[in-house]
């Protein structure tokens, strides 16, 4: 794994994930929220957007989260993991609450500057309406994937937890393995 997307509802954990992914594999992390808004809540132009995203793209390595569903056919083909976090949409939405609440006021540490934390009822239809409205056109664009690209789908907070946990120990024995193998050359 060396280019990782990971897509999902909000809410889903995606840049809980990607953090936790990154961390585990050594790989840079890019939270399509830092560059997409701009303070206080401005949107990137498209252009502008397009041109981030491909400059992102030319990274050699890189685990990235966000759907941003404009930018997902140009971001698809450079990605050779793609997990996406297909959990209900109402654990979502409690989820957005707990993180609105935690971040109130303020900004999140996966935001661009100056961008608190807010709610409002728009943002939580979007969420609502997402099973609906988003998810079957991810689902379509994800059937189109190469041969060499690997899937992996996870649908509840449990299948999440044990994915983290076994790439952690699949990580660690490389490592051991790794540090073995140099032993028995010196």
């Amino acid at each position: 794994m060396q280019k990782v997307m990971i897509l999902g509802c909000c809410g889903a954990g995606k840049s809980t994930l990607a953090q936790q992914m990154a961390a585990i594999l050594h790989l840079p992390l890019l939270h399509l929220d830092a560059h997409f808004w701009m303070s206080c809540w401005v949107e990137s132009e498209s252009e502008d957007w397009k041109q981030t995203v491909a400059a992102l793209l030319e990274q050699e390595t890189w685990v990235m989260d966000g759907n941003y569903s404009g930018t997902l056919d140009l971001r698809l083909p450079h990605a050779d993991t793609i997990v996406f976090l297909d959990l209900p949409h109402w654990l979502c939405l409690w989820r957005i609450g707990k993180r609105w609440w935690q971040y109130r006021g303020t900004t999140r540490p996966d935001m661009a500057a100056n961008c608190p934390e807010h709610l409002n009822w728009p943002f939580l239809k979007y969420v609502w309406d997402f099973p609906r409205k988003k998810r079957p056109k991810i689902v379509r664009k994800l059937q189109q994937l190469s041969d060499t690209q690997q899937l992996i789908v996870l649908r509840s907070p449990a299948e999440v937890s044990a994915y983290v946990r076994s790439l952690d120990q699949a990580q660690s024995s490389q490592v051991a393995d790794e540090a073995d193998n140099v032993s028995l050359f010196r």
